[in-house]
């Protein structure tokens, strides 16, 4: 108990440079007064526990840690407070897709029906149901009442013809 005394009037003496001493780092003057008022309680809590032989420079070493880790801190929630909501949002991708996109697709939807429409019926149902009905190739071959690689055929060159004619239409 008789450290207690010591301790404060060594507080008391040197609060004004620590302050400036914490400002020095974190360059704000509530941060500062913040820091030695932290400092303080755990110079208090640290002597209830031990004797402090050199308790300014334990202030010292206290503001210093105390100061760095508050900018530390401060620099992780800036990331989140500084935050623009509005730019962040139009910064994330958008999934829709853009008029342009829009008409050429539409465009080549277009050109492939067209192509579809001139290929041997056989050909296009093939194709169709393989493509747009999510058939397996066993199961367009038992339809249409032909072989699994004839089936495999009419669709490989059914698309490379629509791929062809999507091309030359562009």
């Amino acid at each position: 108990m008789n450290d207690e005394p010591a301790t404060s009037r060594v507080y008391r003496t040197h609060r004004q440079a620590l302050v400036e001493y914490a400002y020095g780092i974190t360059g704000s003057q509530w941060l500062a007064e913040d820091v030695v008022q932290e400092a303080w309680l755990r110079l208090d809590e640290a002597r209830s526990r031990q004797e402090i032989r050199e308790p300014l420079r334990y202030l010292y070493r206290i503001v210093r840690n105390l100061s760095v880790d508050m900018l530390r801190r401060d620099d992780r929630e800036r990331v989140y407070r500084g935050v623009d909501l509005d730019l962040a949002t139009r910064l994330v991708a958008d999934d829709t897709p853009s008029p342009e996109r829009v008409a050429i697709d539409r465009e080549d939807m277009r050109l492939v029906a067209a192509a579809l429409a001139e290929l041997p019926e056989r050909q296009r149902l093939a194709i169709e149901m393989y493509r747009l009905g999510d058939y397996k190739l066993r199961e367009i071959a038992e339809r249409l009442g032909v072989s699994v690689s004839l089936v495999h055929h009419l669709i490989v060159e059914g698309m490379a013809y629509c791929d062809r004619r999507r091309r030359e239409g562009r």
